[in-house]
């Protein structure tokens, strides 16, 4: 049986925390019967309240950013750049739009899928490190926006207990359009980890 994270693991109020500890997690689909799962390597904290890097900031409801708005422990996916999907773990309770977007991961199960999905010959950087990498590799797309994370076809499973590594934090990438918050070190990865995506 997976060990899925617990539904109180994503309505921790503090997303910061949520992101640091989704690493060295795995985060797992089953699309069309496929099993594909990678370690977390990578993750970025926004906050819809004080965050101006965030899509719900200031506490915006739109028909995108809806699902942020709903109980922790579900998938936030959207389209970026008229060609990507990015996979997002919407946390907090209820009506606070907070989101970790997951960054990269490092593949265990199902590489052969991977490969084909993103049209590759062998593993590495260029697989799964980076968001839209990662989404297409594990078959991730609109289809999975709003799915509970305790269902069967998108799950997030706990770190192994003697899984020991160093973190790393920086600044995000791509929001420097969020003033002072673009230099938050909300963003956190694994150090040495060869999936980081820069």
């Amino acid at each position: 049986m997976p060990n899925k994270l617990p539904p109180s693991f994503y309505t921790n109020p503090d997303v910061v925390h949520i992101a640091q500890n989704l690493l060295g997690c795995t985060l797992c689909t089953s699309i069309n019967g496929t099993l594909t799962t990678g370690i977390i390597v990578e993750t970025e904290a926004y906050n819809g309240r004080t965050d101006k890097a965030c899509h719900a900031y200031p506490n915006k409801r739109t028909p995108r950013t809806e699902i942020m708005y709903k109980e922790g422990g579900a998938a936030y996916v959207y389209f970026v750049y008229g060609m990507h999907y990015l996979f997002n773990v919407v946390t907090n309770t209820k009506e606070f739009a907070d989101a970790v977007l997951i960054r990269a991961i490092q593949p265990v199960e199902g590489l052969p899928e991977m490969l084909l999905r993103r049209n590759r010959t062998k593993n590495g950087k260029l697989l799964s490190g980076g968001p839209a990498r990662l989404a297409q590799a594990l078959g991730i797309d609109k289809q999975i926006n709003g799915e509970t994370l305790q269902g069967n076809q998108v799950w997030i499973e706990a770190k192994a207990p003697d899984f020991e590594f160093d973190t790393h934090a920086s600044k995000r990438i791509g929001v420097d359009y969020a003033g002072e918050d673009a230099n938050l070190l909300w963003r956190f990865s694994i150090n040495d980890n060869a999936f980081v995506s820069k």
